[in-house]
């Protein structure tokens, strides 16, 4: 009996969402991608414009979460490639549902995402984005915009 209610809990865990995060309904998945200026081509998401060198990784939607408060979904979406963004090899975009159901592009960036504790202006959180280096810039949400906050690294503040 031990063993089924184990087996029972562990394929319940496999089969949520990683991290508790939201799943998106092909239609908003579609939306979201379209807000971020990407397009369908080949049954793959691409949106940076790499002619297909060697190294290139379509666009994937890495996160979605509530990331305002708002209880509408934001989205990650991130795409590879050297060719469009230097050394940090990928880029990120920042879309986010709005009260009427469409998709806005709210951020975009050379690097790697990573939402942090800290919040701006109407509960945004921080976006520290990563890249090539020890020194990675902290992005706040001013009320009309993400902008550079301060510069950290593991945590702690370093200058670039």
């Amino acid at each position: 009996m031990r063993i089924h209610l184990a087996l029972a809990a562990s394929l319940a865990f496999l089969a949520m969402p990683a991290f508790g995060q939201a799943v998106l309904s092909k239609a908003d998945e579609a939306a979201a991608f379209r807000a971020g200026g990407f397009g369908l081509q080949g049954g793959k998401w691409s949106g940076c414009g790499d002619p297909g060198t060697a190294g290139y990784t379509p666009g994937a939607i890495e996160t979605v979460r509530d990331v305002n408060g708002d209880g509408r979904p934001e989205a990650i979406l991130t795409e590879g490639s050297t060719y469009c963004f230097g050394a940090a090899g990928t880029g990120f975009k920042l879309v986010s549902e709005q009260a009427d159901g469409t998709w806005k592009l709210v951020t975009e960036s050379e690097g790697v995402a990573t939402f942090l504790e800290t919040r701006g202006v109407g509960g945004w959180l921080d976006i520290e984005i990563g890249g090539p280096g020890f020194c990675f810039p902290v992005e706040r949400w001013n009320g009309r915009q993400y902008a550079l906050h301060r510069h950290q690294y593991e945590g702690k503040p370093c200058r670039p």
